[in-house]
């Protein structure tokens, strides 16, 4: 039996189909892929949100406190110095003084201390009444990596007037009257840390 000749016209159109069929295979396969893909996704994703509370659960249970992972201490009096000073030692009524209040560190091995107003306490006192206190409202903690000779250094200012049981406004405190104020640094979490007394005279 004689062999079929294929024109050159004819060729051309059957590498068409194979390129065109081999295109659609693509497609489909690429398609397939996605589908497959989505739905994987979409599984993943209904199983979390069932299963989300006791994945977090688990992860809290997991999860270290901050002072675990990092293995260092906090701060005590064998760690660390307090040291006040004021830019004056008079004020008149309703002025008001600059302290200087320093945390040095003088510890063996670093420590963590909070260095924030509500933690490291500047407080006024006249006898033994307590006039003003540095963390008579709230604050962010600043905590401090303390090592070798390290010092934060803050300014704190004193408007010669008194704090109460409650949180206000400076400027809705009452002003102090005339007399001698003793002013002084303390750690909140350990009280014997304190700083020497300096006295201010409010004329």
């Amino acid at each position: 039996m004689a062999k079929r000749k294929i024109s050159a016209k004819q060729r051309r159109i059957y590498r068409r189909r194979r390129i065109i069929a081999a295109l659609v295979a693509v497609v489909f396969l690429v398609l397939c892929w996605g589908i497959g893909w989505l739905l994987v996704r979409g599984v993943s994703a209904v199983n979390y949100a069932i299963n989300k509370d006791d994945i977090n659960a688990i992860s809290r249970e997991a999860a270290p406190s901050p002072k675990e992972i990092s293995g260092v201490q906090d701060c005590t009096g064998d760690d660390v110095d307090l040291t006040l000073s004021a830019n004056s030692a008079t004020a008149s009524l309703g002025g008001s003084v600059q302290f200087v209040a320093t945390i040095k560190h003088h510890g063996a091995s670093s420590c963590l201390i909070d260095g924030s107003n509500a933690s490291r306490v500047l407080t006024i006192t006249s006898g033994n009444e307590t006039i003003w206190r540095s963390d008579s409202c709230p604050v962010d903690s600043r905590m401090l990596l303390m090592a070798g000779n390290d010092k934060d250094i803050q300014t704190i200012t004193w408007n010669a007037n008194a704090t109460t049981s409650q949180c206000q406004q400076d400027s809705a405190l009452l002003n102090v009257q005339r007399g001698t104020y003793v002013a002084k640094l303390s750690l909140k979490e350990d009280a014997k840390v304190q700083s020497a007394p300096v006295s201010i005279a409010v004329q």
